[in-house]
């Protein structure tokens, strides 16, 4: 409505225009007398609409005056030179008014041309003037990159309320050294940013390079944090082709910015085939990639989407979030314990579950050291318990969430995944499909290392990290899980999918990375190493030595199935752990896991044992919060 108005309102302006150039035209001509003024009022309404016509024609209603450009004048030459001709034709030929003074229509053209131009220009002008006074008080900042991201950035600030003040660029481009663009200089490379800021009396620093790759963001980083300054970014490439985020709206810069994880290419149609119209369980469903799940399955159209979870304020956030969802009333939630089998057999029953993504587990590694049987009761034994009733349900595939910790473990928390692995490997060709992704760590997870390390640096002004040479394997939480899904349409019963994690990534890197994300330098904060917790190890592996791989249709997802055990021998071990774990015998327990699972290596119980309140004297009464070891786990 206000953009009808508006253009209503500028259509009648500049007829206001058009009438003054004519009448000033015919004055001009006559020695600024008013002759014959019939003729004048013959044409005027002849002029009227044909201007309004070339102004419709090349888009003179619409568009700001205060953002007029070259091409602005060059649209309103084109509708004035072509109304203007048309003009002559009709009153000269069609009317047969040759009483009509040639000058005139020129006069007309060239005022008209002048007019419409200059109320532009001085709308402009006004507009430039207001916001060099609102920006004498702005925030002065440089901009990093002089490409076309960086000049739009620049419009944008140049606007009175963004509160910034662009003050220079900075480029490496040797060829853009000394030019100035948006009326900016380019004041130098990204090497002598600090030099630039110091110069200008900037205090902020905006990166405009969208293209930017993982290395050239360090870089960047790095800089700014030895100039102590802070620094804000554009989106990057992939977030702009999402179509969700314009290049003016800025962000802070984040881990995934300096990690360079590419977007992943997703094959939505063939999980669409899979999903739409599907009763899918998502169990897990409130934490970290539970909920992802969640978000990107409800986005393929199931006919029901069940989010199961025995953490009920989770779930109601992820309900409360759904429910901005296209078909928000397809999502049904319960608080429920996967362990619980009358309740989870009462949902296969009720619901005809087509499809379960298992991601409900016990996942840190210290804690389940000194937590076995829950570890195992949940891990295993539940799993196994909620198998027998989606494959006597009629369920057609299953999907278990593993860990790249399940590859020869040292912790009690990886072995029971690869336990996991395993019993989905031999389950019988005869039921549900089903298959594991086996993938490292997601950043930014419910109580990973990352979170932590933020904690860590508001808080104490040090991070605890457990060994200088400890690497883990990384990617983004939305990656993991549109491969999952990937995976999930691809693979065949007994498989393990691997996601391509990348290089691994020395915590002490990300640490560093963080801290100067963070605004500070590894001068303002600490680095400790408190040395490896049991059950952790420097680096994690993706493949057994004994398993072949083989790629899939997917791109980043490879398969393997390597050597697995007789679905009999393996029901009959896990029944003897259950029994065993009830017991509270640890050396027994992790003994027949060894058994199951004999790449697994562990300590001797007596190395874990430590009661909690020795660790209070030892710190004597300190808060112990400031000495949590962090790593990957």
């Amino acid at each position: 409505m206000f953009m009808k108005q508006r253009a209503w309102a500028v259509g009648l302006f500049q007829i206001v225009l058009v009438v003054c150039s004519l009448f000033a035209a015919w004055a001009l001509r006559f020695d600024f007398r008013l002759p014959h003024l019939e003729y004048v009022l013959q044409a005027l309404p002849i002029l009227i609409v044909l201007r309004l016509a070339a102004f419709a024609r090349f888009n003179l209603f619409h568009g700001y005056w205060r953002y007029t450009g070259v091409n602005d004048a060059l649209d309103i030459a084109k509708a004035v030179s072509t109304s203007s001709i048309v003009f002559a034709i009709v009153i000269r030929y069609l009317l047969g008014n040759s009483h009509f003074p040639i000058s005139v229509y020129l006069l007309e053209a060239a005022l008209s041309l002048l007019l419409l131009c200059g109320v532009r220009v001085a709308s402009r002008a006004m507009m430039e003037s207001a916001m060099r006074e609102a920006q004498s008080t702005g925030k002065g900042v440089v901009i990093v990159g002089a490409g076309f991201a960086g000049q739009l950035l620049v419009r944008e600030l140049q606007r009175p309320e963004s509160g910034f003040r662009p003050v220079a660029f900075v480029d490496d481009d040797p060829r853009k050294q000394g030019v100035k663009i948006q009326g900016l200089p380019i004041a130098g490379t990204v090497e002598e940013l600090s030099r630039v800021l110091r110069e200008f009396g900037a205090t902020e620093v905006l990166i405009a390079i969208p293209s930017a790759n993982a290395a050239e963001m360090r870089r960047i980083v790095q800089i700014c944090s030895n100039a102590r300054v802070g620094f804000k970014t554009i989106p990057s490439l992939g977030e702009l082709a999402s179509g969700n985020v314009g290049v003016t709206e800025l962000r802070s810069v984040n881990l995934e910015d300096l990690l360079g994880r590419e977007p992943v290419k997703q094959d939505l149609e063939a999980v669409r085939d899979v999903l739409s119209g599907a009763v899918v369980m998502v169990t897990g469903a409130a934490g970290s990639i539970g909920s992802e799940l969640c978000r990107q399955i409800q986005g393929y159209g199931p006919s029901l989407l069940i989010c199961v979870d025995q953490n009920e304020t989770g779930l109601f956030n992820l309900q409360q979030e759904l429910l901005d969802f296209p078909n928000p009333h397809a999502a049904a939630f319960f608080v429920a314990d996967v362990g619980d089998a009358p309740r989870m057999r009462h949902l296969f029953q009720r619901y005809r579950v087509d499809y379960v993504f298992h991601a409900a587990a016990y996942k840190h590694v210290p804690l389940m050291e000194d937590n076995p049987r829950e570890a195992i009761q949940n891990n295993v034994v539940a799993l196994r318990d909620l198998m027998r009733i989606a494959d006597k349900a009629g369920c057609k595939r299953f999907l278990l969430i593993s860990s790249d910790k399940a590859v020869n473990p040292s912790s009690l928390m990886g072995c029971t995944k690869r336990v996991g692995e395993l019993l989905l490997g031999s389950w019988p060709t005869t039921g549900m499909d089903c298959v594991s992704v086996r993938f490292g760590n997601v950043l930014g997870s419910q109580g990973s290392v990352i979170p932590l390390f933020q904690q860590q640096i508001t808080r104490h002004r040090r991070i605890t990290v457990t060994h200088k040479d400890i690497t883990r394997f990384f990617m983004t939480i939305p990656e993991a899980v549109a491969l999952v899904l990937q995976g999930f349409t691809v693979g065949s019963h007994g498989d393990i999918l691997v996601l391509d994690m990348g290089e691994a990534i020395r915590i002490v890197d990300m640490a560093k990375a963080l801290i100067r994300l963070s605004g500070k330098s590894e001068e303002d904060v600490e680095i400790v190493f408190t040395g490896l917790r049991p059950g952790e190890k420097l680096y994690e592996e993706l493949f057994y030595a004994h398993e072949s791989v083989e790629p899939t249709d997917v791109p980043k997802v490879q398969k393997t199935r390597g050597q697995m055990i007789a679905t009999e021998k393996l029901a009959h071990m896990i029944d003897e752990l259950e029994g065993l774990i009830q017991t509270e015998r640890e050396d027994a327990v992790r003994a027949k896991m060894k058994q199951i699972v004999p790449q697994y290596m562990y300590a001797p119980v007596r190395e874990y044992a430590k009661p909690p309140v020795r660790a209070f004297e030892v710190m004597r009464g300190k808060d112990m919060s400031s000495h949590k070891a962090a790593s990957a786990d």
